[in-house]
This record gives C-alpha cells, structure tokens and sequence, in this order.
C-alpha cells in the first residue's frame, strides 16, 4: 500500500497517496477544480492556468522544525501570496486547499475571459456544443460580458484538414497542448506540433500523409474544445440529439469498449444510423483510448454496405437467386441430415461466443467436424496458461519481463501495443524479437533478431539450461527468467499454422522451466489473434487445420461461417468443388465464397444483435443492440438454432442471454458467467464521463459492464507432458535472381470486406505492394513505388515495391489481404514490370 497523505479541500478531509497531484484529490471526493490543459492519463504541465487555487500549508519553526500550533493545539495555516495551479501541485500532509474563495473566483474569471479574447462565438454551429467544457466553463465561471470587440478578434483557417480523418478549426483552439501531447506521450506519434508563438500559435502536422498516426481520433475526445473533429463527424449530429449503445469492438484480440452514437435521420428513410464511434472506458482492456481502425471501421455493418447480403440465396440453374428462408433453410437441413458425419463447420474469429456454441452442438450431434479459420495455432495453450483474473497490464512495471515474438503488435493489437509501451516505461523488461524493426523497438530493452525459420529455436535459446545464444541473448534469457511476472505474447509472422503451435508450445515451456506457469496474476500466454473472438472459438471446441483442402476430403456438406477461405486462397475453390456435395456460407455479404455457395444465409452484423466476445486476455464482454435489425438477415446462433430444429436437435436460437445460459450450464469454464455478472462495473480511475466533461474528455462512463475472466480449464488427471512439436521447414530462397520467400503480414488497414465499406478510411488502406530490401530492389532494378509482377502457383500479380533496410536478405514481405494471395511463407518470383 503507498504510503497515504491526509489533507483539507474545501473543508473536507481526503487521504490520498503520496504524489497525487491537488487536482485528482479533490476529484477522489467529487470536488471539482476546473481544467483546460490537464488529463489524468498524462503529464501536468500547468499551462491553461485555469486550476488555480489558494493554498495553505502548515507553519514550520524554522528552528526546531516542528509545526507550529495555534490555541487550539491545531496547527497554523500559512497560505502563499499568489494562487496555485492545482494540477502541478503535490499533496502534502496538512494542506488546506481553497477552491471557492472569491480571489480564486476572480482568477478563473480572468482565466476564461482571456481564453475568448480571440475564440469565436461558434456556439450555435460549434461541434462541441452540448459537451464543450469551455462553454460550460464559461456558463459557471466566466464573465457576463466581454471586455473584448469582435472585431479585433484574430481570425485563422476554419475546417482546416490536419490529415485525411482529423480537421482543425484554427479559431477555436486554446493552445491547451493536450493534443501535441497525447501524440508525443501516449501514441509515441509526435506528428503534430506547435507553430509560431503568442496569438499565432497553431497546431500543425510535420508528417506525410498528415497526422499519420493510428491513435489520432483520440485527440478529438480529449479536445477541451471544437477545434478538432473528425472529418465524419464534423456538422453530423448535436449530443442532445443521440442516443448511446455499449458494444465491442470486433477488429482485433484486444476487444476495445466502445459506445456508438445513434440517431434518426430522414436521409436514411427514417431509420437510426451510427453516427460515431467513441471509447468507453475499462481501465482493464483498452483504458480510455481506441485505435482509428475501431473508431472508424465500424461502417462494414450498416445496411447500406454494397454486397450485405439481405435476404437468403440459393442455387438454382447455376445461379444463386433469392429465396425464403423456409426454402434456404428446408435444402441445409435436407443435405445435413443425407451427410450425417461428413458434416464439416468453418467458423471464423468474428462469430460471438453464442453463435460458436450453437454451431459446434450441431456439429458434433451429427458426429462432423468443427474447425477455425485461422492462420496461428496455440490457442489451447493460451486457454490452459493465460492471464489468470486479476491480471492487467496497467499494473505491469517494474518487476514484469514481458517477450514479445514473431508480431508487428501496433498493426496487429494497436491497443495492447500502446499499453505494452507504457509498461515499459514504467519499468517492465521489455523483450522484441523479430526478424525486422517494428515500432515496439523504441520501447524495448532487449531487441533480438533472428532468420524466419528460426522463431522456435529463439525461444528454445531462452531456456536455463540452453547457453548457444549470442551475448545479448543470454542476457535477455537472464532478465526474463529473474523476473518477477513474465508475459509471453506472441504471433505468427514468418510462420504457418503449425509453427506458430510449436511457438506456442515453446512458450509455455519457457513459463514452465521459469517457474512463471503456475498461473499466478500478471503471468502468462498471450496471442495476436486476428480476430476479435478468435481465443472465444478456441475455448468452445474448435480446431485450425494446416491444410484446409485436405481436410476438406472427403465431406458432404461444408458449412462456412463468417470467413472467406477461397477469398484470402483461391485454391480452395477447386477444393470446394471437388470435396463437397454442398456448401453452405452464412456471411453479412456475398464474399468469393459465397459465391460458390449452394445457399447463402444472411446474418446480422454485431450492431444489431447482442452476444458476447472472448479477447486475447481469455475476458468475456457484452455487446448490446446498437440498432434495430434491417432486412431478413438474422443472428448466427438463431440461424443455426433453426437448421438444428429441423433435425430434432433443439438449440436456443431467440434469446442471446438463453444461448449463454446453455454454455455457463455445459462449457466449464464459462461456468461462473451470466450476462448479469458481465454487466457489472467496478469503481474506476480516473472518473471520466460524468458532468465534468474537461476532466477527462469526452470518453463514455462505462455504465454497461467491465466483463469478466474466464475461469482456469481443470487440470488434467494425468499431468500433460510437453509435446515436442516440429515447426515447418521454410522453402529457401533460390540464388535465382527474383526468387524470394514471401512472409505475409498483418496490417492495420487492410483491404478485407471490414474497411471495404469504411471509405472514410480508403486513403489509409495498405495497397497491394511488396515490400524489399532495398539491395534486393536494386538487384531486380526497381525502386520505391515502382510496379512489379509477383509470380505464387501459376498465378500473377502486379504490386508496388515498398522498401525496408531492416529486412532481411532474400525475403518479401507481402501483406495480407491486399491483393497478394499469400497466406503462409512461399516462394515467388519478381519482376520489374516494363512498361
């Protein structure tokens, strides 16, 4: 416990630890200091001037060092000749601070008729209207009249575009620097800076394409003023006018919490759309903050989407063509029923625990198959040595080692990676191994490199009684194995399916021979999924193959289920045709393998229904209905439901909560969950999303649940013994000129059917490039930007080359869902394209 000080705000008497600055100590007891330039989640700098209060501390003989009392045996007060700013001052033991008094009164008064000297009177037409903290400041501190001619006023650039997704109202800023400052502290982006000086000063962008940066929505929120919007935003809708929905983002393992803002409107026929996406604060997942993909990449599940598949289709004279759902569903109930075990299931990462659960009690009644489409294995592992309840990586410092392997983490858990940062910063041992630079370098204490190929021999060397290391190995190994809390967080770059199991394995290994496995808090195994629910598919039965065309073999009815395996691999498509009597995708749009369907289901987006996810922690979060359901479309776990009826097998398919009735009653380790218990909320810190709106930004109170952890699966009767499992031997690059291994990688902004739909967000997408080393671009006569052919399986390509000095001889990296069907490292052959 930290050492506590007792002082006096306002006649009221609060303990707080050593440290905590005046103006979060009066918060702790709802007194609020008004503030401009201060955010609880950053660094003091005492700017706006807007905290000032008087301050006393006890009198000290300077003689005998002892305080000095008054009549009454209670210690003299001396107050300081000038006011103070509560957000750079320390608490100390007897202070009495003053926030009411009339001298403060008067000084706030100044504070804000300074700051409107030159800000415009918006106010009708301001985006901020109606959550503005300076105008709500105004109302309660402010001067009735204005000293000021609107006339002298200084006048800048209005809606100016700070990037494709920020604009800046030069006018309203206040030069409060929690924008610059966020960038610089917490994104570790510092993309925006201040210009000129006195009443020029303005925000500016010194990178190219403009504010460049994954976090940068968030300087939005924390904006104490309308001066930055986001570019869908801005003149979109007032506060007043919105109702609010607490979901989850879908996007990535870190299941960020949002709250989406939703009005009617007549454009849209009368019906309610999402007019943004905001932050909801858990200070356990993503804290107060969300990367720019969660923000704006929500736009796939509106009804609008061109390809959201609205009514069923089924297949018809070679065609597929609408049809009822009694229809749709009568011909997969028929053919399921004729398959019997020849049933297999393919579910993707993006189904909600309900509909898995469903899916895989069909399944297995009719004795099928349940597999997962994913491209990293391990995740049986993470369920046995994930981070147990009570873990939280805002607790990771000093004391915590944490290794992370074979990841680009701000393109795969942008989230994780700005936490991750931080912990680092607060002392944690930070370990990054990778075959090249990624941007978690900078944060690093150790950066290993090593050959693609060689992941599972690099954590091998980690191992006490492994000494075949290089020096900064050893000492990497050393600092990992003496910590106190370690945390293995690892991916799949370089790697297929079966690697990435073996790295998993390796992993758990290393925990084990560390003695970090014996699932205390804060200690354990962590995967970059690439879905938001890829661990929930993981913990309720089902199992990636390393050969998705194989296993095809032989199957009468293969049933798809929010994935797109012949669109990321178009060589499944003859695997299709060729292993199954009937194919079924249930899907929100008419993907490449939707197309080969036989019939086509349509589901409800995540927006509009409810359910649950399982993030990349092993913690289970509700999402709630965002908007009324449009269409025939239906949930995944009602469609299911209904199929499974039609074969006797009773499923519940009304209710989302029923549906997470039956996995608590059958999947043990959901056992202690209900969707009561996941919507309870826990006191949290800072308090943000109340009244005062300066405090903290604009991010939402979290009034909806904070979720919980899954509980530790049962130790087996029989302790498991660790399986040496054999990673895949890479194909060497051949000394033919051209030939490269091509490793596929994630990036943030890809080209899949989820940002398809955000074009807010198509001047972001990654293009179909490859990217080199830049010796290798000058042996194949290419430079940046240049056009080149990329030969996989007979197939042929043209990408842009990208270049980058960290990569290593020989390699290429392609990212996925680009346009390069490139899934696991392969061979390809590349070209200069002659014009």
């Amino acid at each position: 416990m930290p050492d506590l000080v007792t002082l006096t705000i306002d006649g009221c008497e609060v303990s707080v630890p050593a440290g905590t600055m005046v103006v979060d100590a009066a918060k702790k007891i709802g007194i609020d200091i008004p503030i401009f330039c201060y955010h609880p989640k950053m660094e003091a700098v005492g700017m706006c001037r807007m905290c000032l209060v008087e301050i006393g501390r006890p009198l000290v003989d300077r003689a005998t060092g002892q305080v000095v009392k008054d009549e009454n045996d209670n210690p003299k007060i001396q107050f300081g000749p000038k006011l103070e700013t509560a957000c750079t001052t320390p608490v100390s033991a007897g202070m009495v601070v003053n926030g009411a008094s009339e001298k403060v009164r008067e000084a706030r008064r100044e504070v804000v008729e300074f700051l409107l000297t030159s800000h415009p009177l918006d106010c009708p037409i301001c985006d901020k209207g109606g959550e503005c903290p300076l105008q709500n400041l105004t109302m309660r501190f402010g001067p009735g009249q204005s000293r000021y001619l609107y006339d002298e006023k200084i006048h800048l650039a209005k809606h100016y575009p700070l990037g494709d997704l920020i604009l800046l109202d030069r006018e309203r800023c206040i030069q409060c620097g929690r924008c610059v400052r966020f960038q610089d502290e917490i994104a570790d982006d510092p993309v925006i800076a201040f210009f000129q000086r006195g009443r020029s000063l303005e925000i500016i962008t010194n990178s190219n394409p403009g504010f460049d940066s994954y976090f940068s929505g968030n300087t939005t929120d924390i904006c104490p003023v309308g001066a930055l919007t986001t570019t869908d935003f801005r003149f979109g809708a007032r506060p007043w006018e919105m109702n609010t929905a607490a979901s989850i983002c879908p996007h990535c393992p870190v299941g960020c919490n949002l709250t989406f803002n939703v009005r009617r409107e007549a454009r849209a026929g009368g019906n309610s759309v999402i007019k943004r996406a905001m932050p909801r604060q858990n200070e356990q997942v993503n804290e107060i903050w969300i990367c720019d993909k969660g923000r704006f990449g929500y736009h796939f599940a509106e009804a609008e989407v061109p390809g959201r598949l609205t009514q069923p289709l089924v297949r018809k004279d070679g065609e597929l063509v609408p049809a009822t759902w009694e229809e749709a569903l009568g011909q997969v109930a028929e053919q399921m029923r004729f398959a019997g075990s020849k049933l297999i299931t393919l579910a993707g990462g993006r189904l909600a625990n309900e509909d898995l659960f469903n899916l895989k009690q069909l399944t297995d009644t009719q004795g099928g198959k349940a597999l997962l489409h994913s491209p990293i294995g391990g995740g049986d592992l993470v369920s046995r040595y994930g981070l147990p309840a009570g873990s939280n990586i805002g607790d990771w410092g000093k004391g915590t080692a944490i290794l992370v392997i074979a990841c680009d983490l701000e393109e795969e858990a942008p989230i994780w990676w700005l936490r991750i940062k931080q912990a680092a910063g607060r002392g944690a041992t930070l370990i990054v191994a990778n075959p090249r630079n990624t941007k978690l370098d900078r944060a690093a204490a150790f950066r290993l490199r090593y050959t693609y190929g060689e992941e599972v021999a690099t954590l091998r060397s980690f191992m006490p009684d492994v000494r075949l290391a290089s020096e900064e190995l050893l000492a990497a190994a050393q600092a990992f194995a003496s910590a106190e809390n370690a945390v293995i967080l690892y991916g799949a770059e370089g790697m297929d399916l079966v690697t990435s199991q073996a790295l998993a394995q390796a992993a758990v290994d290393l925990l084990g021979a560390t003695h970090h496995a014996d699932r205390r808090i804060n200690n354990g195994l962590m995967a970059a999924w690439p879905h938001g629910n890829t661990q929930g598919a993981w913990e309720l039965g089902f199992r990636p193959v390393a050969d998705l065309g194989n296993a095809l073999a032989p199957a009468g009815v293969i049933y798809i289920a929010a994935a797109d395996p012949a669109g990321e691999n178009p060589g499944l498509a003859q695997a299709f045709s060729q292993n199954a009597t009937f194919v079924v995708v249930q899907d929100l749009w008419l993907s490449d393998t939707a197309r080969l369907a036989d019939v086509v289901l349509p589901a409800l987006p995540f927006t509009s229904r409810e359910g649950t996810f399982t993030n990349g922690e092993r913690r289970v979060q509700r999402f709630y209905l965002t908007l009324p359901p449009r269409g025939q479309a239906r949930p995944d776990f009602t469609i299911t439901a209904q199929i499974a009826l039609r074969l006797g097998l009773s499923l519940e398919g009304r209710s989302a909560s029923l549906a997470f009735r039956q996995i608590a009653a059958q999947v043990p380790v959901f056992t202690h969950l209900s969707y009561e218990r996941l919507a309870e909320v826990r006191p949290q810190w800072p308090l943000v999303g109340r009244q005062d709106l300066y405090y903290g930004g604009t991010t939402y109170d979290n009034q909806q649940g904070l979720g919980e952890k899954l509980a530790a699966p049962e130790p087996a009767k029989d302790p498991a013994v660790m399986t040496e499992l054999s990673p895949t031997r890479l194909p060497m690059a051949s000394p033919e000129q051209g030939v490269l291994l091509a490793v596929p990688v994630t990036r943030l902004y890809d080209r899949g059917h989820t940002l398809a739909a955000s074009e807010i967000l198509h001047p972001r997408l990654t293009p179909t490039s490859i990217i080199l080393h830049p010796e290798e671009a000058d042996l194949l006569g290419v430079a940046a930007g240049d056009r080149v052919q990329v030969r996989l399986d007979g197939t042929e390509t043209r990408a842009r080359v990208s270049l980058d000095g960290s990569l290593p001889r020989g390699v290429a990296l392609v990212p996925r869902s680009t346009g390069l069907p490139v899934n696991a490292p392969a061979l390809v052959r590349v070209r200069k394209v002659v014009s």
